[in-house]
C-alpha cells in the first residue's frame, strides 16, 4: 500500500534550495510547494497583512491536506511561520518566541536575564533633536534598527561624527522594516519592559572583537539541541562574511561553552517545535565569548556544508520538527572532511558582464567536485540596482565547497573564482567603504 505524501509549503521556496530540500531523509515522502516568491516577501516595504491574505489564499484554495509549513528566511517568513501555523493548525514556534529573537533589544533584555556573554547596549532616541548614544555605551559601536537582516541599515561608529551620519540613515530608512514589524508586535502581547516601545527604535551596542561563530540547533520538546558549530570569517579589515566554515576549528572547552550559553538562552526566550542559529564573538587573547544575535531559523546558507560533512543537509531539522519528530541529525557521515559557504562580493559599484549560463555552472561544479554555485547577479546589470545588499559591500556569487581539509577547499575557491570569469565596467572605485571595523 503506497504511503500518502505529505504537502509541505515552504514560505520562500527558492531553486537554490531545492536540491537540498530533496536530499533531506525521506523527502519521497513528502511534497513541497512553494509559498510566495523571494521578490513578493522581500521586495520593498512589505505589507504582512497583504502578505498573510496572499498565502491564505493559496492555502484555502488547496485541494488538500496542509500537513507542514515552514520557511528559512528572516523577517516576515519566520513571523508568518508562526501566524500561519496558528491559523492551519500545523506545528510551529509561538510568535512571541520568534519576536523576542528578531527584535534586537527585547532580545538583548532576555538575554541579559540568565548570560552575561553579551555586549553592552541601549536604545538611541531617534526622536531627540540631537540623538545621543546611549549611556554607558563606549566607542567603537554598532547601530542597528530593532529589526534589521542582511545587516542592512546597520553601521559601525566610531566616534560621535560618524555616530551623527549613521542615524540620520537609520532614520530614513527605518521605516521599511519598521512598520511592517509594528503590525506583528500588534498580535502579541509585549511585557511590561518593552511597552511603549514599539518597532521603529534604534539599537547601539558596544563592537566586539574576535573570532565569528555560528551555533546551528532546534528545540524539540523543550530540549534544546546544538547539532553545529561553524567558524565565520570575513573579508580582511571588514565586517563582511568571506566565508562560513564547518566544523569550527575553535578548541573543544570553548565549543562547550558555546553549547551551554545557547540552551540556557534559548531555553529563556521559549523557543520549541523550531530550529535557530545564534551568532557570537569569542575573543581568544581574553577567553571573552558575546553573543552577537539569535536568528529564529536554520540557515538555509549552511545546508550544503551539512550535506558535505554530516551527510544530511539542515533543512532536515525543519521538516523533521514540523512533523513532530526529533531529527537526530547524524554526524560526519557525509562525502568530505570540511566545507566552507564562500561569499564573493564586490566592493565597487559597476556593472557585471560574462555572467555564466546554468549550463556553464554545471560544467564548472562538475569539473571541481563537491561544488554547488549560485549566481545572484544578471549579465548588463549595475550592483547598485541588485536588492538585498549589505550597508558595504555587492554579493556576485555564492559557493558551497566541501574538500579534504581547508587548504582543500580554499583552492577550490580560487578554482570557482576564476572559472566564473566576471568582469565589470563602469566601476566607481570606493562605492563601498570596506574598512568599517
Amino acid at each position: 500500500m503506497a504511503v500518502r505524501q505529505k504537502n509541505v509549503f515552504v514560505i520562500g521556496l527558492d531553486e537554490a534550495n531545492l536540491p537540498t530540500l530533496h536530499a533531506v531523509p525521506h523527502a519521497e515522502d513528502c511534497r513541497f510547494h512553494p509559498l510566495l516568491s523571494i521578490d513578493e516577501l522581500q521586495g520593498g516595504e512589505v505589507s504582512v497583512p497583504e502578505l498573510m491574505e496572499k498565502a491564505q489564499k493559496i492555502l484555502d484554495a488547496f485541494d488538500g491536506s496542509i500537513d507542514a509549513i515552514v520557511g528559512y528566511w528572516d523577517f516576515p517568513v519566520s513571523t508568518m511561520v508562526a501566524m500561519l501555523g496558528d491559523r492551519y493548525g500545523t506545528r510551529s514556534t509561538s510568535l512571541e518566541s520568534v519576536v523576542k529573537c528578531e527584535h534586537k533589544y527585547w532580545s538583548r533584555l532576555e538575554q541579559q536575564k540568565v548570560i552575561e556573554e553579551h555586549p553592552r547596549f541601549g536604545r538611541v532616541d531617534l526622536a531627540a533633536d540631537t540623538p545621543r548614544p546611549p549611556e554607558g555605551v563606549r566607542f567603537p559601536m554598532w547601530l542597528k534598527p530593532a529589526l534589521s537582516y542582511s545587516s542592512k541599515l546597520a553601521y559601525s561608529v566610531k566616534n560621535e561624527e560618524e555616530f551623527a551620519a549613521a542615524v540620520a540613515r537609520i532614520k530614513e530608512g527605518i521605516g521599511t522594516v519598521g512598520r511592517p514589524f509594528e503590525h506583528i508586535l500588534d498580535q502579541i502581547e509585549v511585557p511590561e519592559e518593552m511597552a511603549g516601545i514599539g518597532a521603529q527604535v534604534c539599537l547601539a551596542e558596544e563592537a566586539l572583537s574576535g573570532i565569528q561563530v555560528a551555533v546551528e540547533g532546534y528545540v524539540h520538546r523543550g530540549e534544546v539541541t546544538v547539532y553545529g558549530v561553524l567558524d565565520s570569517i570575513n573579508y580582511p579589515d571588514s565586517s563582511c562574511f568571506l566565508r562560513h566554515q564547518y566544523p569550527s576549528t575553535l578548541p573543544e572547552p570553548v565549543v562547550r561553552r558555546l553549547h551551554d550559553v545557547s540552551e540556557r538562552v534559548m531555553r529563556q526566550i521559549g523557543m520549541d517545535d523550531a530550529t535557530f542559529s545564534i551568532e557570537y564573538f569569542y575573543d581568544p587573547g581574553t577567553d571573552e565569548l558575546n553573543l552577537l544575535e539569535i536568528n529564529p531559523r536554520h540557515s538555509q546558507a549552511h545546508a550544503e556544508l551539512f550535506e558535505y560533512v554530516d551527510g544530511v543537509p539542515n533543512h532536515h531539522c525543519m521538516v523533521s520538527l514540523a512533523f513532530g519528530e526529533d531529527p537526530k541529525l547524524p554526524h560526519r557521515e557525509g562525502p568530505c572532511a570540511t566545507a566552507a559557504k564562500w561569499y564573493y562580493r564586490w566592493f565597487a559599484d559597476g556593472v557585471v558582464h560574462n555572467v555564466p549560463t546554468r549550463e556553464e555552472l554545471d560544467r564548472i561544479e562538475s569539473e571541481i567536485g563537491n561544488v554547488r554555485i549560485e549566481v545572484l547577479v544578471e549579465e548588463g546589470q549595475r550592483l547598485s540596482d541588485a536588492g538585498h545588499q549589505d550597508s558595504y559591500s555587492y554579493e556576485l556569487a555564492h559557493f558551497a565547497i566541501g574538500g579534504d581539509d581547508e587548504e582543500d577547499v580554499r583552492r577550490k575557491y580560487d578554482r570557482c573564482v576564476a572559472a566564473l570569469g566576471l568582469t565589470f565596467d563602469e566601476t566607481e572605485p570606493g562605492g563601498r567603504d570596506v574598512t568599517n571595523d
